[in-house]
């Protein structure tokens, strides 16, 4: 018999007795993954101590650890050291509905709503289809094939950036382009300035290539101008990186004001420039310029939003000058001699198809619509409608370090990834995560998956 009859205490979750068939275990079980699924028990509710609702219930104290630990099994609840159990986040959520039938949300990852595209596949049946294909299997044309090029020069143009076919090549992404640059246009000890966090394989490059990293203060704009000229009056800069859109991971996007400060003091130190634009679409702002625009003389501009046509395709387009043309194209062909003509071919089909900008377009609109749940999650005072892939979201000082707290979500069922990844310096002073809503795979498991966060943020 119960020691206690519960009349006038409180259990926060109190099934009924007669409900329960045999195995007792087992039917316990059922019962609470049924009111959690149902929402009767609500996501990060506190469960009863084990030995209490064994003694609510009148069972054995194993009985009902049995019991929690199916559900557990099943990521219903977790536990948490000296506080108790509570009920998962991700109750009710498909495995199927989880990005990659991982067991995790993936918000960590910019996978840029990669299921998006079908259209790839088709323009990748018609390029096989096409009799001219064996043609394009030649180490020859190491920037690509000049219809490629043409293809890609077109492309650019809608960006403001005006090159040609002999100044533009296509790289196996973005990152493969940046590589190029660094391994190519510097040497070893050169100092490259860059934001005080940027984007992480760019850090990882550089230290390959043996550049040192010179990370520039920034404000709300974006890097400071005034902060980069003190750089250079200081250290010997040899080149500076540069996301004007959407920086990754802080989401920054320099104002027309900021970019002319800042290509007059790059202008004046000599710097080379690589600027990395992964804007899917032309600017709406009328009168957004490029860097590239105002620099032509001096900037590597690498386009990289083709990546987002389809996860299989891994082609990025570069404008670049007469100066660097020949280091760059060799650092193209000692890394990996070419790009892979059958992608390239298949981006080339899209481009002039227009099927490109109809897949950006969709994709840009899925944005918007993730950006409003974060939003609606996470109230902020950003007006209009955002299309970023991924946002900041602040971390309070009671967070560690990078493996701990990443670490710390993925236990409640959310993959991140924290600022320290993007840091230049070893101990940054800002803490914060970059949460992709571009990667979930559904607009119901970015809910789930950024309910998550919000409640285990509210737990530490």
């Amino acid at each position: 018999m119960p020691v206690n009859s519960f009349r006038s205490g409180f259990l926060s979750w109190m099934p009924e007795a007669a409900r329960l068939g045999r195995p007792r275990y087992l039917s316990l079980a059922h019962l609470l993954e049924n009111d959690i699924r149902s929402g009767r028990l609500a996501p990060g509710a506190k469960l009863p101590p084990q030995r209490e609702l064994a003694d609510y219930l009148d069972l054995n104290f194993t009985t009902v650890t049995r019991a929690y630990d199916l559900c557990r099994e099943k990521r219903l609840i977790y536990g948490v050291t000296g506080r108790g159990t509570f009920v998962s986040p991700l109750p009710g959520v498909r495995e199927a509905e989880i990005s990659g039938g991982d067991a995790l949300i993936e918000l960590g990852v910019v996978k840029g709503f990669d299921y998006v595209g079908g259209a790839a596949v088709a323009a990748a049946a018609r390029v096989l289809g096409k009799g001219y294909l064996h043609r394009l299997n030649s180490h020859a044309a190491v920037s690509g094939h000049l219809h490629q090029r043409a293809a890609a020069v077109n492309y650019l143009a809608g960006f403001g950036v005006a090159t040609d076919e002999e100044h533009t090549a296509l790289f196996s992404g973005a990152q493969n382009a940046i590589s190029a640059a660094l391994l190519s246009l510097f040497t070893i000890g050169d100092t490259l300035a860059v934001d005080e966090f940027t984007y992480a394989n760019l850090i990882g490059t550089a230290h390959l290539a043996h550049l040192r990293l010179l990370p520039v203060p920034g404000d709300g704009g974006g890097m400071d101008p005034d902060a980069l000229t003190r750089c250079c009056e200081r250290d010997p800069v040899a080149g500076i990186f540069l996301m004007p859109n959407c920086a990754n991971p802080t989401t920054l996007t320099l104002s027309e004001e900021r970019k002319a400060a800042l290509a007059e003091v790059i202008r004046r130190y000599d710097l080379t420039l690589i600027e990395d634009d992964p804007a899917c679409l032309p600017p709406q702002t009328p009168g957004a310029r490029t860097l590239f625009s105002r620099l032509p003389e001096r900037t590597v501009y690498i386009s990289g939003a083709l990546k987002y046509l389809s996860p299989w395709l891994r082609v990025a387009v570069a404008a670049f000058p007469e100066r660097f043309r020949q280091r760059l194209l060799n650092g193209l062909f000692l890394l990996n001699i070419k790009t892979s003509a059958l992608d390239a071919e298949i981006v080339t089909e899209l481009l002039q198809s227009g099927r490109a900008a109809a897949i950006l377009r969709e994709k840009r609109a899925l944005a918007v619509r993730a950006n409003r749940i974060f939003d609606r999650i996470f109230p902020s005072d950003s007006s209009g409608d955002r299309d970023d892939f991924f946002r900041v979201l602040p971390l309070p000082d009671r967070f560690g370090g990078q493996v701990e707290t990443e670490a710390f979500f993925a236990a409640r069922g959310v993959r991140v990834q924290h600022s320290s990844r993007f840091a230049v310096r070893p101990r940054p002073e800002r803490n914060f995560l970059r949460v992709s809503v571009s990667s979930a795979g559904s607009e119901r498991a970015l809910r789930v998956g950024l309910t998550a966060l919000r409640f285990a943020l509210a737990e530490r």
